[in-house]
């Protein structure tokens, strides 16, 4: 069974991403007790599936690594992971939260040892490769997951792999009689940051995203460029395997976009400018980037990272929104369209297009199980006639890691502030 200790002056953090982890540790760190609730098996969301940040170039591992420190350090902080958030009732000071739990089928006596990965056969979609390649169905997500323990997943519960993993198991780590589980804690605030979800290409119909396979998006492009991706780090077309030294970056796919997302999403034009770094990298003078865009949008500490770009005699910069995608009898993605400068028409060959898609929320909003108000695209806004419930990061606007981290903060702040109250009202 899962045991969770909790009171009415316990800050409940929904979402174990880069804000998540953030918004926990900012309140633990100040005495408060945290539960800090995730659906995937591992912390780190979305920015632990980046091969770098921008502007400075630098791996996620860093900071990952130094919130996981000071986590596994704080024992006022308890994580659940595979566990989601079905119900939230009472008022600010005085939640009641049902939580759904999954079963992992591996309990803590787990030295991540793979000795159970060894002997499965079946194999599963790459979720954290967003679905690029596939995993055995014993499995560690990634390289640095916390909690450091294998899965197993369910569709192999019953079968002779999920006996041979139990068997090739010298902890006695798998418990093949894990069940979901339903619990019910306390809280007096919640932090709600369950982060963003990359926008549907599909939905985005002249760009023939599912059709053509070499056209991908940029948060696939991002695990193909990492060395611990699926394919080392070459950037190769998913069609034929061949190396991709000619690559367009779509702007706006599906943003500032009535159809679509109405909203800018911020990230996008800085993402792809870091990723022609990658192809930079790769292939060096060989690498060529096109990006075709709107507007480019490198605000503040950002204008220098693009000017540099923009000074790469390697990268080409189109004014324009592709109209659409066809594709010639070799495979390559043809990008057809008007440059805005000069009014010129083009039909562009690439080896590879990727799709710079918006950021929507995880959860919208109307989704989420307590009264909160969310703007037109779904994120929450503040709300102060439930004033015990805040959005951080992702959750409340489409933001960067460094933005997004601070507006964890602040909702830390505003909890710690609400069941300072609570206890103040106790004593």
């Amino acid at each position: 069974m899962t045991s969770v200790v909790a009171t009415n002056q316990t800050i409940l953090v929904v979402g174990g991403g880069i804000s998540g982890m953030t918004a926990a540790l900012e309140a633990a760190e100040t005495g408060k007790h945290v539960v800090l609730v995730e659906k995937n098996p591992y912390l780190g969301g979305r920015t632990a599936q980046l091969y770098r940040y921008f502007p400075k170039m630098c791996h996620p591992t860093c900071g990952l690594e130094i919130n996981l420190r000071r986590l596994k350090a704080n024992p006022r902080i308890q994580v659940l992971t595979m566990a989601e958030v079905t119900g939230i009732s009472g008022t600010k000071g005085d939640y009641t939260v049902n939580l759904k739990t999954t079963p992992r089928f591996v309990n803590e006596n787990c030295t991540a040892c793979g000795e159970c990965a060894k002997v499965v056969t079946a194999e599963i979609d790459d979720a954290f490769n967003y679905n690029l390649g596939k995993i055995k169905a014993a499995y560690l997500p990634h390289a640095m997951a916390y909690p450091q323990r294998y899965v197993l997943d369910a569709s192999i519960i019953g079968t002779p792999d999920a006996d041979k993993a139990k068997a090739a198991c010298k902890y006695n780590a798998i418990d093949l009689g894990q069940k979901e589980e339903t619990v019910s804690l306390k809280a007096g605030a919640i932090v709600w940051a369950t982060g963003w979800q990359p926008y549907d290409a599909e939905k985005i119909t002249p760009y023939r995203y599912g059709e053509f396979p070499n056209v991908i998006t940029n948060v696939e492009f991002e695990r193909l460029a990492d060395p611990h991706g699926p394919t080392g780090g070459k950037i190769l077309r998913p069609s034929d395997g061949k190396e991709a030294k000619n690559i367009a970056f779509i702007q706006c796919a599906g943003s500032r976009d009535e159809n679509h997302l109405r909203h800018c999403s911020r990230f996008c034009c800085m993402g792809s400018l870091k990723q022609t770094h990658y192809v930079q990298e790769a292939y060096g003078d060989e690498g060529k980037s096109t990006i075709y865009y709107i507007d480019i949008r490198a605000i503040d500490r950002f204008e220098d990272f693009y000017a540099k770009v923009k000074a790469n005699p390697n990268v080409s910069f189109v004014k324009s929104k592709v109209a659409r995608i066809s594709e010639d009898k070799d495979r390559n993605p043809v990008c057809w369209g008007v440059n805005t400068e000069g009014y010129v028409r083009y039909s562009n060959p690439h080896d590879l297009v990727v799709l710079a898609v918006g950021m929507q929320p995880s959860v919208k909003g109307v989704d989420i199980p307590a009264e909160v108000m969310a703007d037109s695209s779904g994120f929450i806004m503040a709300d102060p006639q439930n004033a015990g419930i805040f959005g951080a990061g992702c959750a409340t606007n489409a933001l960067d890691v460094n933005r997004a981290v601070q507006s964890a903060t602040a909702a830390a702040l505003r909890a710690i502030q609400v069941v300072n109250k609570v206890a103040r009202a106790e004593a």
